[in-house]
């Protein structure tokens, strides 16, 4: 028989479980972690093809118009890159054997990473495929291999295996991306005692990037990275400029693991994630009840989250390693005086205005049109002052009118109350 003290132990630790998985769930909203059934009517994602990225790529490649040169060290990567207009700067470093290739990732040899808005692009040395993943519009997260061989043109294949993972809790149960903070043992196997419930902005630094390697300052804050094996808080790892002495990565794009692009990567899965989601239940209601006055709280979740009235503040300033900063922020678009969403602050918060880049995707715009347009009269209630929730009392009236400023600006087809200024 199970002593008392066993018994207590037992329903301790199930009250802490309990607890993390509550405090995940709130942070969107309740249900957050539960499956949409996308495979059903009317979302059925498997009998659609994507018109992402990687479809458009490919209908390029057929006509001819784009020939992509396969790299005899690097495969088709720089290529790809290139033609996707990802840029190598983007480059972040995972040891953790959290991929279905988890045989080829080790501490030795990390998986590299890359993204844009709309793509995500995994490459290890050694292994036979390149891990990709597309945002498309209509569909969320689409997942293709491609051989690393060298042929006459790269053969992408779409991979639903990945939703075994990549439809979870973790994504907010549709196609999405997940983000791990978990700790490794010296050859990389995760420990799962280790890990972070989520991973995204209001994630604070000192829970982030266990099983990554990262380059750039963050000043006297601690966060998680750099160290395989026991010692995985190991505050002499935390500011690095090089990683020369941990890992050999020659033959690598790079030989750094940009913080600026970590914290830029860390906002914007979720971002998509809970577009999809989003998009989804918007299509769902539509279909079965004709309205979306059920969806409150998944609105008002998102708003959150698309404002950043919920992100763990920085307590100094963080700098980066690869120029991914400056990049990133020259990319726009701008305003008439030269402000963009895509401006860094770096100081005390991610971004200086408080409106996601994300918002100028296709994905935000192929939210079906009931639920974008309450999404942006909220939104202009919000940035223009008129809804002065709690929740919103963070953002400085400054920040929130220069946002809505900006969007007035570069957004395109917003309605026309966006326009009327207050002068």
């Amino acid at each position: 028989m199970r002593s008392q003290f066993q018994s207590s132990k037992l329903v301790t630790a199930l009250l802490l479980g309990l607890t993390v998985v509550a405090g995940w769930a709130q942070s969107d909203f309740q249900g957050a972690m539960h499956p949409v059934p996308f495979n059903e009517a009317p979302i059925e994602y498997e009998k659609q093809k994507s018109s992402g990225p990687i479809s458009r790529l490919e209908a390029r490649i057929a006509s001819g118009e784009t020939k992509l040169k396969y790299d005899p060290v690097l495969g088709w990567l720089p290529a790809l890159l290139e033609e996707l207009g990802v840029s190598h700067k983007s480059q972040m470093l995972v040891f953790s054997k959290t991929s279905l290739q988890r045989s080829y990732i080790s501490p030795r040899n990390p998986r590299a990473l890359y993204f844009n808005d709309e793509m995500y692009i995994g490459w290890i040395p050694g292994a036979p495929v390149m891990e990709i993943s597309e945002v498309d519009p209509l569909l969320g997260t689409v997942f293709y291999d491609l051989d690393n061989l060298d042929r006459d043109r790269p053969r992408f294949k779409q991979n639903t295996q990945c939703l075994n993972c990549h439809s979870s809790a973790r994504s907010m149960g549709v196609p999405g991306h997940v983000l791990r903070s978990i700790g490794t043992d010296e050859a990389g196997e995760p420990d799962q005692m280790t890990a972070a419930s989520e991973v995204n902005h209001r994630t604070p630094l000192a829970d982030r990037w266990a099983g990554w390697y990262v380059t750039g300052s963050a000043g006297e804050q601690t966060h998680r990275g750099n160290c395989a094996g026991p010692d995985a808080v190991a505050a002499k790892e935390r500011n690095r400029t090089s990683l020369d002495d941990l890992v050999n990565l020659e033959g690598y794009l790079r030989k750094d693991s940009d913080m600026v692009a970590m914290l830029v990567h860390d906002h914007q899965t979720h971002m998509h994630n809970f577009i999809t989601r989003l998009n989804f239940e918007t299509r769902i209601m539509m279909h079965r009840y004709g309205h979306i006055r059920y969806l409150r709280h998944q609105v008002d979740a998102f708003l959150r989250y698309l404002t950043f009235a919920e992100e763990t503040e920085l307590a100094g300033p963080v700098v980066g390693t690869s120029g991914f900063a400056e990049e990133f922020a020259d990319r726009g678009p701008k305003d008439s005086t030269g402000r963009s969403l895509r401006d860094l602050d770096l100081k005390s918060r991610l971004f200086q205005y408080p409106c996601s880049y994300v918002i100028y995707t296709p994905s935000f715009d192929a939210i079906p049109e009931v639920m974008r347009e309450h999404v942006l009269e909220r939104l202009h209630a919000i940035l223009s002052g008129e809804d002065d929730t709690e929740a919103y009392q963070r953002i400085s009236p400054r920040a929130k009118e220069a946002a809505l400023e900006i969007l007035r600006e570069t957004k395109k087809n917003l309605p026309d109350y966006w326009r009327v200024t207050s002068n």
